[in-house]
């Protein structure tokens, strides 16, 4: 008796089924498509990307190479490119190795293509900052104190990775510039910080004692 009760059972299943599947199995089918299909875009985007990136790691390798040998135009001119049609990551890259080239040849084009990359904030705050730093090294032996310390200041605080070279270039801007009471206060700032590299800590030791040595500020 139970297996003419599971007989109808599976009747009335089959049945059901049908019913369902005449009212809605162009849409199954219609979803099934749209996800196999959705898959399959986003494998062939992931591909694209990939070779993307593969092109733009080897153009980045020969840029260097073509930096590395002294052919600075034609690295320029490579970096220009990656800069302009490479993904992101290489086209940060790429714009400060462009950049770098530039102060070979060109120091006031450099400290503006620095500056462009500091101002742009896409490009990070550690990229930021290093670009800041870069800039203000091209010009810090003829630039005035005031704007070393403008371009440099904003990024002196404990939460920025470069503070330690921005404040050594303020406090040997002010020594330069003969401001020693503004350089001592840098000296003391750079010098009561644990975090300062003995590198750079050793070259302020050597700027303070030439301030004692003077007897000024």
């Amino acid at each position: 008796m139970s297996d003419i009760f599971q007989e109808v059972d599976e009747e009335v299943r089959r049945e059901q089924f049908k019913k369902l599947w005449d009212r809605w199995g162009n849409h199954f089918l219609a979803a099934a498509v749209l996800v196999v299909l959705g898959i399959g875009g986003w494998r062939a985007w992931e591909w694209y990307e990939m070779q993307k990136a593969q092109q733009a790691g080897a153009a980045f390798d020969s840029a260097l190479s073509l930096a590395l040998s002294g052919r600075h135009d034609d690295a320029e001119a490579a970096f220009a490119k990656i800069a302009q049609d490479s993904p992101a990551g290489y086209r940060l890259l790429a714009r400060m190795q462009e950049a770098a080239e530039l102060a070979a040849r060109d120091r006031p084009a450099a400290v503006k293509a620095y500056d462009a990359i500091a101002t742009d904030y896409s490009m990070g705050h550690t990229l930021q900052d290093l670009a800041a730093v870069r800039a203000a090294l091209l010009v810090v032996d003829s630039a005035p104190f005031s704007e070393i310390q403008a371009r440099l200041e904003p990024i002196t605080g404990t939460d920025h990775p470069f503070r330690h070279s921005a404040r050594e270039l303020i406090a040997l801007a002010a020594w330069r510039a003969g401001d020693v009471a503004s350089a001592r206060g840098w000296f003391e700032k750079i010098i009561s910080d644990p975090e300062t590299p003995n590198g750079i800590r050793s070259r302020i030791e050597v700027l303070m004692a030439l301030a004692d040595a003077d007897g000024k500020g």
